[in-house]
């Protein structure tokens, strides 16, 4: 009566050793020998202090800062634990008074800015953990953050178009900029005043 049963016991032993234990370990072993910084969380620091991530991005709400996408995670944004859309459809009104909302708070935080809107800076993504914006988007950010830091447009620019990143592979997704290095180099060239 038994043996039916030891059978499946030592291959349902085997398999969970196999798929929980040596799986795991082996590809946590080559993700840290082949790619130690992202397999580590892309840490960036400052001062020996980390500051955040280069792949989660972080929410900036101040107006001298590069704002990045918006994030719908819960019950923060940026939630990395929580990684998620708002799943609300281009026909629901949430979600149409949510992008006039972010409008309308790119417009109040630079009324002299009458360029369209880019559509990254008022739609979260399906992760809600973008910590890149479009070009488009972080252009349309210069004159804002440079009358603030008290830069000319130009040197604003020019941080921006240094740190512009290409499509992966030359035609992968689209150029783009992480807002958490655009802003580290931002306060570099313009410290906050404490």
């Amino acid at each position: 009566m038994t043996s039916p049963f030891r059978p499946a016991l030592v291959l349902f032993g085997a398999l969970s050793l196999l798929c929980c234990v040596a799986y795991p370990l082996a590809v946590t072993g080559i993700g840290q020998a082949v790619f130690p910084s992202q397999a580590g969380g892309s840490m960036v620091e400052l001062k020996g202090k980390p500051v955040g991530s280069q792949l989660i991005g972080q929410a900036f709400s101040s107006p001298r800062y590069f704002w990045g996408r918006p994030s719908a995670t819960s019950p923060m944004p940026n939630n990395a634990a929580g990684s998620s859309g708002s799943n609300l459809g281009p026909l629901n009104p949430a979600q149409t008074d949510a992008v006039k909302g972010r409008i309308d708070a790119l417009r109040a935080a630079d009324p002299g800015n009458a360029a369209p809107v880019p559509v990254d800076l008022v739609t979260a993504s399906a992760s809600g953990l973008d910590p890149e914006i479009s070009v488009a988007a972080a252009l349309y950010q210069v004159g804002r953050v440079a009358a603030l830091r008290h830069l000319s447009v130009e040197q604003v620019r020019q941080l921006v178009e240094t740190g512009k990143m290409e499509r992966v592979a030359g035609f992968f997704g689209e150029p783009r900029v992480n807002v958490l290095a655009l802003n580290l180099a931002l306060d570099v060239m313009a410290p906050q005043k404490r």
